[in-house]
């Protein structure tokens, strides 16, 4: 049997390498090909014929969906799978990709399990011969309903998270200046005129939505660059690990987007000194090599 041979395309070192190794692992014997962008992508298909691709929607220079549609303007390349890798979920968005030729949508961040049941479901569709391991129930459920339910409807897509801060993860709490005090704990000299320590634990630099594999959760930025992100989340069920995959919206303080980031946990320590502590500080390391993507993060460090 011949082995398959895939293409990944993303401007993300981080995302094309567990990319690669999510398929070795799971598609045995397999060659994977990779891409820092649509242009190296184009010569790597002159003298190589590939099974599937799978491709960042959101690159520099050429897009994903200019890739795309110039895979399906030619007769070679009219039938390749093309699976879309990315973090934008807006229906319109889907719609807009489903037009353009693409066979089937892999949100960042990913479960292993779903991009095993979604490039299974292609290839057997394209009538390749698929040699991966056994993939669990959700993962065929969630790889069959992907495209269809997101354009189709068979139910709404879910409504975003709200972009305000909740109230049981403020910034008092996650910056650490614990819970409000109440009307008459303080003298009026006391609450008009905070020491430099006080001043320091309430400084937020703004809003992040976290969204992991498993779960999502609102983050206070305490300190932010063009490379990394410091916040804090408050401590729930799930718990981010080191090198997770997590994409980041981030937001004003007035609640307006500012850009949405994919990247990695770096760091992950509890923000006090104890093991029931209910605030986690995370480090995130950004991946993206965006040019527009970092003009955004620039302009909105800037106003800080």
């Amino acid at each position: 049997m011949a082995s398959l041979k895939f293409l990944v395309v993303d401007d993300a070192t981080f995302i094309r390498d567990l990319l690669k190794k999510n398929l070795r692992d799971n598609f045995p014997g397999c060659e994977v090909l990779d891409a820092p962008g649509v242009k190296k992508a184009q010569v790597i298909l002159k003298s190589h014929n590939v099974d599937l691709v799978l491709c960042d929607w959101e690159m520099p220079e050429i897009t994903g969906e200019e890739f795309l549609r110039w895979l399906r303007a030619s007769e070679k390349y009219q039938s390749v799978p093309f699976i879309m890798v990315t973090s934008r979920g807006e229906r319109d968005f889907i719609v807009k990709a489903v037009e353009a030729g693409v066979s089937d949508y892999l949100g960042k961040p990913f479960k292993p399990e779903s991009l095993v049941g979604k490039v299974t479901k292609a290839l057997k569709k394209a009538g390749k011969l698929v040699n991966a391991r056994a993939v669990g129930a959700d993962a065929r459920v969630q790889a069959a309903g992907s495209l269809e339910v997101l354009t189709g409807g068979a139910t709404q897509p879910a409504k975003s998270a709200p972009k305000s801060t909740p109230a049981s993860t403020s910034v008092d709490v996650l910056t650490g200046g614990g819970k409000p005090a109440s009307a008459g704990s303080a003298s009026p000299s006391s609450s008009n005129k905070p020491t430099a320590k006080q001043k320091k634990k309430s400084v937020a630099r703004g809003q992040a939505q976290l969204n992991f594999p498993e779960f999502k959760t609102q983050c206070i930025i305490n300190d932010i660059t063009l490379q990394m992100l410091r916040g804090a989340i408050k401590r729930e069920e799930h718990l981010p690990a080191i090198f997770d995959s997590v994409v980041i919206s981030i937001v004003q303080n007035n609640g307006e987007d500012v850009a949405r980031l994919n990247g990695y946990v770096h760091s992950v320590e509890a923000a006090e000194n104890h093991i029931n502590s209910g605030v986690i500080k995370l480090g995130i390391r950004f991946v993206d090599d965006d040019a527009q993507k970092l003009e955004q993060l620039s302009r909105y460090i800037a106003t800080l």
